[in-house]
């Protein structure tokens, strides 16, 4: 079964024993200024590769908005597209982008109908038999929000005996049973009716989906109600072990060249710029 790892550092650190991931500057908060992770490490050294691709077709969905999607005027725009057009610019390689249905990307990719996908694949251990992944360029952390008049009560790390809306049976209960057993958990059937208990005041946080709580918490449905509060917080377990692209297993030129290119990008302050263009109210 193909599943999209969706719920799936300044450097990131993630303590092992309690799952926080921390961030060299402020947290993202409503309104704030983005922080733009960093999944690189600043003291290494990455060469330009010898040998690059002369073309690079990448493989889609034209249905994973934020990440690639139709516009009103029915173009493919996204994320993922304008990532993948940056690091063809960067390897200096001619540059398509082919769109398929999620589940039929595994197949094309191993019929040769593209070169990579950008789309979100996880890498689970099948699909990591038979392919090739990229370096991490995006994690998707869960976050606690609170209500903003009660921000300064929340350190983002002391949550027990806090009374917290989560979505029931979501891998975000799962993590705060399994690594905060003091907080006080009230389960919801959906994610919209853990969050609307947050914004009438009925629990003190809700625990959920980094990414979408930055675009809920920007919308209309938050009625401008609530904050994050300090510390994305990052677990492979629960939350999966980041967004990768995927290439053939015999194609290690094009993965030593995406690698590199993802790292330029980074440093030349190309990704900065696409997370904020399509992540505006920052998730970490």
């Amino acid at each position: 079964m193909v599943t999209y790892l969706v719920l799936a550092l300044s450097a990131l650190i993630v303590n092992s024993d309690e799952g926080r991931a921390q961030t060299a500057d402020a947290p993202a908060t409503a309104g704030a200024t983005s922080v733009v992770p960093n999944f690189w490490d600043p003291r290494s050294l990455m060469e330009r590769p010898a040998q690059t691709p002369d073309r690079i077709q990448f493989l889609a969905t034209d249905d994973f908005p934020p990440f690639s999607f139709r516009d009103r005027s029915e173009r493919l725009t996204g994320f993922h597209v304008d990532l993948a057009r940056a690091l063809c610019e960067e390897l200096q390689s001619s540059c398509s982008l082919r769109v398929k249905a999620f589940e039929a990307l595994p197949e094309a990719l191993e019929a040769d109908e593209g070169d990579a996908v950008i789309a979100g694949l996880a890498k689970t251990e099948e699909l990591a038999r038979r392919f090739r992944f990229t370096d991490v360029y995006l994690r998707l952390p869960g976050r606690f929000v609170v209500r903003s008049e009660d921000r300064g009560r929340f350190d983002g790390v002391q949550f027990a005996g806090t009374e917290v809306s989560v979505e029931r049976g979501s891998r975000h209960a799962a993590f705060l049973k399994a690594r905060m057993p003091d907080v006080r958990l009230k389960e919801y059937d959906s994610v919209s009716a853990a969050r609307d208990a947050l914004r009438r005041g009925e629990v003190a946080a809700h625990f959920g989906d980094g990414l979408t709580l930055s675009f809920w918490l920007g919308g209309a449905l938050s009625e401008e109600c609530c904050a994050f509060v300090p510390g994305p917080w990052l677990d492979d377990r629960f939350f999966g072990d980041g967004l990768r692209i995927a290439v053939r297993t015999d194609d290690a030129v094009l993965l030593e060249a995406l690698n590199y290119g993802l790292r330029r990008l980074q440093e030349k302050g190309i990704y900065a710029e696409l997370y904020r263009r399509y992540f505006p109210t920052g998730f970490f």
